[in-house]
């Protein structure tokens, strides 16, 4: 006798489907439903008692409310047999039932955007695939406050494909307008779920930036982009230099070192392309690094310091040290500097000493005291002929 019985939740026949959609399409049905009892209400009125197309409208709609602001009422027996039907089939059960479905798909949609199983309708976003393996909370969210401050990512969604944080993402991460998606870059599924094809920039994490073999892992994820012709979207960290080749050859944009304690790193190789490679120098000695000179500093500008370093073939400066031992990172060009050494790139392999700094800025001084010579001699020579010319 059970066997024929009908569930009490219709979804309960239908769970191939997605929740959401059986809970959306019931909704709709519903308020359908609805709409049918209100116009024949209001058709019935109108035909029935002495009321205007309006009048009828307005009385069936604050009956359904449950108002009754008592203007209107109906004096035939179709009118007030029609209207006890409409607010109990209409007002008490239709209502109800809408109110239910809406209040069950609330709680739905919160915990699937906990987990990470609800798909957001984005474009233009940022997807990152992929979690390290210690700090991630900490990285994400330092990602997320430093791309913030670039202009024109200010307001760009930021989407995280992963399998962690499977109860929800912390509140510092949420705070920063981080959302993800419960799953893996492997799974082509996953990676239409986040909108891929649709993002403006695409960020693979190493899996473990301390294991060479996550490389296969990244490498996967980078050729199925590839497939897709999303190659020159995407910013992958490669543990191992050696495959960093591949990665290229493969149309992946930019390959990047994973420097876990940097973010802003990753954040500058996503909105400018190839400023990564410099700041990834800063970290190898083996081909530049910032060197410091203890020099004094005191009648030459911030422009000339840089020409005569240049000029020479020392290096780039990039600060200088003042007499509070802070360093002061680009100053004014025109700004004269007082201070006590300067930080500079230079070579690795042929790093200069401190004297070759110092004579090269003695040099300098002697180049710039020569030039204003020589502008002084030429604005003489040019106020004696205006005088000559004007006698």
């Amino acid at each position: 006798m059970l066997r024929n019985r009908r569930p009490l939740n219709p979804e309960h026949q239908l769970s191939h489907l997605p929740m959401s959609g059986i809970i959306r399409s019931r909704i709709q049905r519903l308020f359908t439903i609805l709409a049918g009892l209100l116009i024949t209400q209001i058709l019935i009125l109108w035909a029935v008692e002495e009321l205007t197309l309006f009048e009828s409208a307005w009385m069936t709609m604050t009956t359904l409310v449950t108002v009754g602001y008592g203007d209107f009422a109906p004096e035939t027996y179709i009118g007030r047999i029609s209207t006890i039907l409409m607010m109990f089939v209409g007002a008490i059960t239709l209502l109800t039932l809408i109110v239910s479905d809406y209040i069950e798909y609330r709680f739905y949609r919160r915990e699937r955007i906990l987990t990470g199983r609800w798909i957001y309708a984005m474009k233009d976003h940022i997807v990152i695939i992929n979690t390290p393996q210690t700090g991630g909370e900490q990285y994400f969210t330092r990602f997320a406050s430093q791309m913030r401050s670039v202009p024109g990512y200010e307001t760009v969604p930021i989407m995280i494909l992963t399998q962690h944080f499977p109860n929800g993402l912390p509140p510092e991460m949420a705070d920063n307008g981080l959302v993800h998606f419960h799953g893996s870059g492997s799974d082509p599924a996953a990676l239409k779920a986040v909108h891929a094809g649709s993002a403006r920039d695409i960020i693979i994490l190493a899996a473990d930036e301390a294991d060479p073999s996550s490389d296969s892992l990244t490498f996967d994820i980078a050729h199925r982009l590839s497939e897709s012709n999303l190659g020159q979207k995407v910013t992958a960290e490669c543990v191992r230099d050696e495959n960093r080749e591949r990665f290229t050859s493969m149309g992946v944009r930019t390959v990047i070192r994973p420097v876990r304690t940097y973010p802003e790193i990753m954040v500058r190789s996503v909105v400018a392309p190839g400023s990564e490679k410099v700041l990834e120098d800063l970290f190898n000695y083996q081909n530049d690094h910032p060197h410091r000179y203890e020099i004094d500093l005191d009648d030459l500008t911030w422009a000339d310091i840089v020409s005569a370093l240049i000029r020479h073939g020392i290096g780039t400066t990039l600060a200088y040290i003042d007499e509070n031992n802070d360093v002061i990172c680009h100053p004014t060009t025109d700004q004269e500097i007082e201070g006590k050494g300067l930080i500079v790139l230079v070579k690795s392999s042929e790093t200069p000493d401190v004297g070759v700094v110092e004579e090269a800025l003695a040099r300098y001084r002697e180049f710039i005291k020569k030039w204003h010579e020589l502008q002084d001699q030429a604005a003489e020579e040019e106020a004696i002929a205006t005088k000559a010319a004007d006698q």
